[in-house]
């Protein structure tokens, strides 16, 4: 971070913090307090209006960039993102052969199981919207995991779904996220969907987590998955360099992926 010599108004200070979560990650209250020249009060004062603003999310001893907000799944899948579209090829790329893939719910996850139609491996989901894109494919088998449908994640949760899952061995899984970042791995939205995800990853020989720019950095409210347990991390090429480096890992392949290409 470059030192700052000049004095600034707090609202200029605010946007190179901002600038800095969004390059970074996240942000530590005394370096910035350092950075500055002002004290760790004005810089705590800082977070806590960004953070009432909705720009960065408050945690000890700084802050970090804010857990998405998504509208409900149907917009979701219905919206054109290239970004999002070139992860999910990608992801269903990643699928040998042959292979079985536990797919979990999200907006992603059914644009990955439409890259996989005709492809020659086993589905194994929870969503019902998934389920739809794959259902009288001739040539991908698809099997459904039953139990109450969640509103807000679009897949069945619960101890019903979690004890199906405790049935299965499969090579693969792709884990929804709420957020990704460096420290602890990825995140669910709740405790609940947080425990299938956690049942997703003992059941699977490998973990791809496929992650929006918005997702990149952010925390969410239940970790499920730790960095040394994650094999693939799927970004886009226009996540910062700095903040894609910090998830490097001798443990985990990072693939920074094209945002624009066709």
């Amino acid at each position: 971070m470059v030192r700052v010599v000049h004095d600034m108004l707090p609202q200029e200070r605010q946007q190179k913090i901002l600038d800095a979560l969004k390059r970074e990650g996240r942000v530590v209250a005394n370096e910035l307090a350092t950075t500055f020249g002002v004290s760790e009060d004005s810089v705590r004062r800082d977070l806590r209006e960004m953070a009432q603003a909705g720009l960065c999310r408050r945690v000890y001893g700084g802050a970090l960039l804010p857990t998405p907000d998504f509208p409900p799944l149907s917009e979701r899948v219905a919206t054109h993102d290239r970004s999002r579209s070139n992860l999910s090829r990608h992801a269903a790329g990643l699928v040998g052969v042959g292979q079985t893939v536990l797919l979990d719910a999200g907006s992603t996850n059914v644009l990955i199981a439409r890259a996989l139609r005709g492809h020659a491996v086993t589905v194994i989901t929870n969503s019902p919207a998934v389920a739809a894109e794959l259902a009288g494919d001739r040539v991908t088998e698809l099997v459904t995991i039953g139990g109450r449908i969640d509103p807000g994640s679009g897949g069945a949760i619960g101890t019903v779904a979690v004890q199906q899952l405790a049935l299965l061995q499969v090579d693969v899984c792709i884990p929804g996220v709420r957020a990704v970042e460096p420290e602890f791995g990825a995140w669910g939205q709740s405790g609940e969907e947080a425990a299938f995800k956690q049942a997703m990853v003992r059941a699977s020989g490998a973990v791809i987590i496929v992650a929006t720019d918005d997702k990149v950095g952010a925390r969410g409210s239940s970790q499920f998955v730790g960095m040394q347990q994650i094999d693939h991390l799927l970004i886009s090429d226009q996540v910062s360099a700095d903040l894609a480096a910090r998830f490097e890992s001798p443990t985990t392949r990072i693939h920074r992926i094209s945002a624009t290409s066709a």
